[in-house]
């Protein structure tokens, strides 16, 4: 089991949330997260984009309560990619040494998360896998299994990157990565940005390993996926291409 493993030496962590009506997901996410972050310097970073269902609102009751706790308010919401580079912002200048992304619905499942942090010590970028050898997906139908697999597959075959998941969240960067790379250039605003920043490690010349997860439907609150996301990834991957030239 993922949490029975040891925690690594390591640095400070920063698990950065990006929330969009998550009022029911963020108070169970964050309690099970802190366990596995056992460093006192370790925080976790919510950045909600002013949900409507009040999300915000809880998030500064818990961070009112755990001083481990961040929060990060935008005023409209601008998408994935947006909220992720604020988050990353805040976390390099609040000296992470060890930069978390993932959902805060438990699609992502918190027990992975030592097993990102201990590969974080052979590797530039972590990435939680469900295209690797013992990684996977559950309760997902056909349509979401192909536009994810599909999706994975063309950005592979366009980019020529070496990466079997190239649309996971779920990643721990090194801060020396993101220092490296110019993060105001970083372009995609929907989960081709998962594609863009995996694409940028590469060409910057940053190792990057899969670590095996199982991925599973969101328990609470609705997807973010919709078509104009699909339809922002299938241009912007071959603009990458076509920039990276």
């Amino acid at each position: 089991m993922p949490d029975q493993e040891k925690p690594p030496h390591r640095g400070s962590a920063w698990v950065i949330l990006p929330t969009y009506n998550e009022a029911g997901n963020i108070g169970p996410m964050v309690e099970a997260l802190e366990p596995k972050l056992t460093r006192e310097d370790d925080r976790i970073l919510i950045v909600d984009d002013s949900s409507p269902d009040g999300t915000g609102q809880v998030a500064d009751r818990i961070a009112a309560e755990n001083p481990r706790v961040l929060v990060l308010h935008r005023r409209v919401k601008e998408g994935l990619g947006p909220a992720y580079l604020e988050g990353f912002r805040t976390a390099l200048d609040g000296g992470a040494d060890l930069i978390v992304q993932m959902d805060a619905d438990f699609s992502h499942d918190p027990a992975y998360l030592p097993r990102l942090l201990a590969a974080s010590e052979v590797a530039d970028l972590a990435i939680g896998s469900r295209y690797v050898p013992g990684g996977g997906i559950t309760e997902w139908g056909q349509v979401r299994r192909f536009l994810s697999r599909g999706g994975s597959l063309y950005s592979r075959a366009i980019l020529r990157v070496p990466v079997r998941d190239l649309t996971g969240g779920f990643k721990c960067f090194r801060r020396e990565v993101l220092d490296a790379i110019d993060l105001s250039e970083v372009a995609a605003s929907g989960y081709s940005f998962q594609v863009e920043m995996t694409w940028r490690v590469v060409r910057a010349g940053f190792s990057v390993m899969e670590v095996p997860i199982t991925f599973r439907e969101r328990q609470e609150g609705d997807s973010k996926m919709t078509a104009a996301i699909v339809a922002e990834a299938a241009w912007r991957v071959p603009a990458m291409r076509i920039r990276g030239r």
